[in-house]
């Protein structure tokens, strides 16, 4: 659910609309089979821009997934990493908090 505020102009949630519509089309694709459905933008994204200026060894072109319909290209965002597997972090938690004795010894 997106709450829109009166801190996002009209444009920028217009632009978040036109970016979800062409989510939703990228997966119509894929049910279709118009696009690969596991060497896809939505399966690469985010895109870097190492992937930008690399070798492309893609079925979908570079426009395509480094500048999808709503993406700046003045200020772009370009993200440090590609994808994180969500599945081995979510499995493998790491804490780094201190441990809770030090708390305590704090409170004293």
């Amino acid at each position: 659910m997106v709450e829109p505020t009166e801190s996002e102009t009209k444009a920028e949630l217009d632009r978040f609309c036109d970016a979800m519509l062409a989510i939703r089309q990228e997966i119509r694709d894929i049910e279709d089979g118009h696009i690969d459905r596991d060497n896809n933008p939505l399966k690469n994204a985010p895109h870097t821009v190492e992937d930008l200026v690399g070798d492309w060894d893609r079925p979908y072109s570079r426009e395509q997934g480094c500048f999808p319909p709503g993406a700046f290209r003045v200020d772009k965002y370009w993200p440090p990493v590609n994808r994180v597997d969500n599945v081995y972090g979510d499995r493998h938690l790491v804490c780094t908090c201190p441990p809770v004795e030090s708390y305590a010894e704090a409170a004293e």
